[in-house]
Parts: structure tokens; C-alpha cells; sequence
């Protein structure tokens, strides 16, 4: 497998910043040791010649990243079960667990959706990206359930994103998030980009953003939380929880941009990838897909209604 190029050109307002910082806070999946190893490595060039860490940045430098495929023995099969919603020759539907990490990372190898797919689906996954993430079209957070799909051939991978570009790809969420949401229904329309100090957070910003468009319903209002379904138009890292969060409803349980649940152990956000709906990318057939709740979503349903009972 052929190592993955990266290019960057800086701005203006770049200028002062570390160059390993600024790279960091630009390549997902990756720290920022990973990237002060890669410009020791030489894997690092600004203006065509290799740089220090520590190098400050100016305005309008040309910056190379080559990020080397580890062998393909890093990442490997394992036996982990998966709950299959729908498979054929093209794709595979899976039904996420919440803790579930979707692909190997630095320092994260094995457990991953990824291990299970290969040991399930053997060679028939597409190789588009490469070693670490063969067959995954899209992601979904650790701690977030619910459907996912992954190709298992490189034309079903191809047409899987280019529906993923053109918005052609219905994801359906749902939601327990905190307060009580007046509105019955809202669109949120705040770009998204990484958050200027804390790199594992992303943040509403205009600056080095991308267009976020989310939309939801209200379900259920409870005394003090509210269930919701939400529907991405885009699909920025972490969108949801970060939309949510940005209008004053956090998702609840979110450990990075909310709080923990006082009610219960959700084990991070009460978030669920409740419905996909699209085209298959080899035959056009219209295909829909949709899980139940999850148990610890039911079950925090549970005891809200029960205050809410009780009040």
C-alpha cells in the first residue's frame, strides 16, 4: 500500500504557530507526538526542505506530510462478534455498539470495528483507505451506536462517497441532550473546525472551518432534558455534539463538550445512529435501514419519564 500525501499551504494568520501544533490540529486521528515523530522522520517538509518541531510558521508556506501505511500485520483480523443488518458482495450495515472504536489508530490497534471487519468479511473489503480503514466510508465517535455502512469493493466504496458528498446519504440520529428545547423543530447552520485550543475538540468557528448544517425535531421534553432527532446535512467530526452544544443543548452525557449524566452511567453521550437511507452504489436499489434504542438509551428514558411522572 502506497503511504497517504498530505498538502497544506498557510495563511496569514497562521503565521507564529508551532509547526507541529498547527499540523496536529489538521490531520484527524492523529497526536500530536505522531506528527513530531513524522517530521523527525524527515516525513515532514516545508518549502521542500525538512523542519524542527518547533519551526514558527509565516503566511503562504507549502507543507508536505507523507504518512507511511504501517505493514498490513499491524492491523489484524479478530474475532470480535458484530451485529450484521444487512450484508451482500458490495456492502455491510453494522449495528455500532457504543465504546466501539470504528478504525486502529496510533496506539490503538486492536478492538477495533476494522479487526472485526476483516475477520468477518476476510479480503472483501475495498482498499481505498488504505490498511488501517479498509472498507470505511464514514465514522461514527466511540461512544456513539447505532448503523453504519462499509464497502467491500473499491466501485461500491467509490459511489458510497460520492452520495456522501452529494448529501445523498439520509443519517438519522437520536438524541438525549440537556435542557429543555422550546422549539419544536430548528436547523443549525454554524460551521466547524478544530477548536483553537484544545485539539480534541472540534468548535463553531470561521476560522479554517467547513460548512455544518444539522437539523432536528423534538421527540420527548422531559423536566430537564429533551429527546430529539437530528439529521445531518453534512457530516463534519463530531457534528451533532458540537451543533447541540453550540445552541445550549449538549448532548447528555457528552464527557467533552457537556457534563456526565447525574441519572445514570451512559458511558459517554446518549447519542444513536438510529436510521440510514440510500442508494446502493453498484445497483440503485433503495435501500433503508433502522435500529431499535439501544439499552442504555431506554433505560435513561426510563427514569426521566419517571420524574417526570413523579413531579
Amino acid at each position: 500500500m502506497e503511504s497517504r500525501m498530505l498538502q497544506f499551504r498557510t495563511k496569514e494568520e497562521d503565521a507564529g504557530q508551532r509547526l507541529d501544533v498547527w499540523l496536529a490540529s489538521r490531520i484527524d486521528d492523529v497526536t500530536r507526538s505522531f506528527i513530531q515523530k513524522l517530521i523527525g522522520d524527515g516525513l515532514v517538509l516545508v518549502d521542500g526542505s525538512t523542519a524542527k518541531s518547533g519551526l514558527k510558521l509565516k503566511g503562504g508556506m507549502n507543507i508536505e506530510v507523507k504518512i507511511p501505511e504501517p505493514a498490513s500485520s499491524e492491523v489484524r483480523a479478530q474475532d470480535i462478534p458484530l451485529d450484521v443488518v444487512y450484508e451482500d458482495s458490495d456492502i455491510i450495515v453494522i449495528n455500532k455498539p457504543k465504546g466501539m472504536v470504528v478504525h486502529p489508530a496510533a496506539g490503538n490497534w486492536e478492538g477495533t470495528l476494522v479487526n472485526a471487519l476483516l475477520k468477518h468479511c476476510g479480503d472483501s473489503l475495498s482498499d481505498i483507505n488504505g490498511v488501517i480503514r479498509p472498507g470505511i466510508v464514514h465514522r461514527l465517535d466511540k461512544d456513539t451506536s447505532g448503523l453504519l455502512v462499509a464497502a467491500k469493493n473499491n466501485a461500491a466504496h467509490r459511489g458510497l462517497s460520492d452520495m456522501l458528498k452529494k448529501h445523498e446519504i439520509v443519517r438519522i440520529y437520536e438524541a438525549i441532550v440537556d435542557g429543555v428545547i422550546k422549539e419544536d423543530s430548528g436547523r443549525i447552520d454554524a460551521p466547524i473546525g478544530r477548536h483553537p485550543v484544545n485539539r480534541l475538540k472540534m468548535a463553531v468557528t470561521f476560522k479554517n472551518s467547513k460548512e455544518a448544517i444539522t437539523h432536528y425535531s423534538v421527540l420527548r421534553r422531559f423536566n430537564s432534558h429533551t429527546w430529539v432527532r437530528l439529521r445531518l446535512e453534512t457530516g463534519r467530526t463530531h457534528q451533532i455534539r458540537v451543533h447541540m452544544a453550540y445552541i445550549g443543548h449538549p448532548v447528555t452525557g457528552d464527557p467533552l463538550y457537556g457534563k456526565r449524566c447525574p441519572l445514570a452511567d451512559t458511558r459517554g453521550q446518549v447519542l444513536h445512529a438510529r436510521c440510514l437511507e440510500f442508494a446502493h452504489p453498484v445497483t440503485g436499489k433503495p435501500m433503508r435501514f433502522e435500529t431499535g434504542l439501544p439499552g442504555y438509551f431506554t433505560s435513561l428514558i426510563d427514569i426521566l419519564e419517571s420524574q417526570s411522572l413523579s413531579r
